[in-house]
């Protein structure tokens, strides 16, 4: 490790725009994109701002850390889906849930009652072909315009990149499943 000089100059960006809702992109293959959305839903939890989570790729029945910090606190998160698709038993349910979940999901945008809306895992049912790409992006153009959206997921297609504010790609560096050791409640769950 080299040791750095604490900077003592520090060159301030003052903002030039208004303030507006963002889209707000976490993928990559690595770890923490659905806990980095989950910290900003928090953040804006804690500022008295309404969220909504939804969760593509989990039952509605799922109890993980979420769910149970999130039922305590009052935020509501549902899950739309029915797994993993590797999981699943009939992929065609599968993809009808995700076009429910996405109507649902994008009604709530749209209706412009929640400063953020979290899409967690929508990479996956978007990548599978069942919820088409143009609905998003329509659905994120039209938005209004308070209206903060985080959109979780790996391979986040590049007209969704090109659309965004922020961008963050977890890059997997090192992961305990190479080394034989298991998911653990309350670090993967």
């Amino acid at each position: 490790m080299q040791i750095e000089t604490p900077p003592v100059d520090y060159e301030r960006v003052v903002p030039t725009a208004e303030r507006r809702g963002l889209i707000l992109i976490n993928t990559g293959h690595g770890k923490g994109k659905s806990t980095a959305a989950f910290g900003l839903a928090l953040r804006a939890h804690g500022r008295g701002k309404k969220i909504k989570v939804y969760q593509f790729m989990k039952v509605p029945s799922a109890r993980f850390g979420e769910h149970r910090l999130f039922e305590q606190l009052g935020v509501p998160i549902e899950g739309l889906g029915d797994g993993f698709s590797w999981k699943s038993r009939d992929l065609d349910h599968s993809a009808a849930l995700a076009q429910e979940g996405w109507a649902k999901a994008s009604a709530t945008v749209m209706a412009g009652e929640h400063f953020m809306v979290v899409l967690d895992e929508i990479m996956y049912p978007l990548r599978y072909g069942w919820v088409a790409l143009e609905s998003i992006l329509e659905c994120l153009r039209n938005r209004p315009p308070h209206v903060h959206v985080v959109l979780t997921g790996r391979n986040a297609p590049a007209e969704l990149i090109e659309l965004a504010d922020t961008v963050t790609e977890m890059t997997l560096i090192k992961h305990h499943f190479k080394a034989g050791v298991p998911a653990q409640r309350g670090i993967e769950d």
